[in-house]
């Protein structure tokens, strides 16, 4: 269930927003130990708070599973129905 890109109801949105800084804090975390270097974003902003640093990566953690099961709220399904791509998707899987 893709939730059509931004459409949806306003936590399959913070879900998505959690899942890109999360994935981009991973991809700088990466980098950064490639090149000897601490690039972890979170930590630099949050570094002094770590209790709300964990927060923030246990609010990433949840947002991966709520993705994982889809929202399944009547705007997340009605955004779903008519998206052009699940529409295809169905189709394809109603041929099978």
């Amino acid at each position: 269930m893709c939730n059509c890109k931004w459409g949806g109801c306003v936590t399959s949105k913070v879900m998505k927003v959690l899942l890109i800084i999360g994935g981009l804090n991973w991809g700088l975390v990466g980098v950064g130990m490639l090149i000897d270097s601490d690039l972890n974003v979170v930590n630099m902003i949050l570094g002094s708070m770590p209790m709300l640093e964990g927060i923030v990566y246990l609010l990433v953690g949840v947002a991966a599973v709520m993705k994982l099961i889809g929202c399944r709220c009547k705007k997340c399904m009605a955004a779903c129905a008519s998206c052009v791509s699940c529409k295809a998707e169905g189709s394809e899987q109603n041929m099978q």
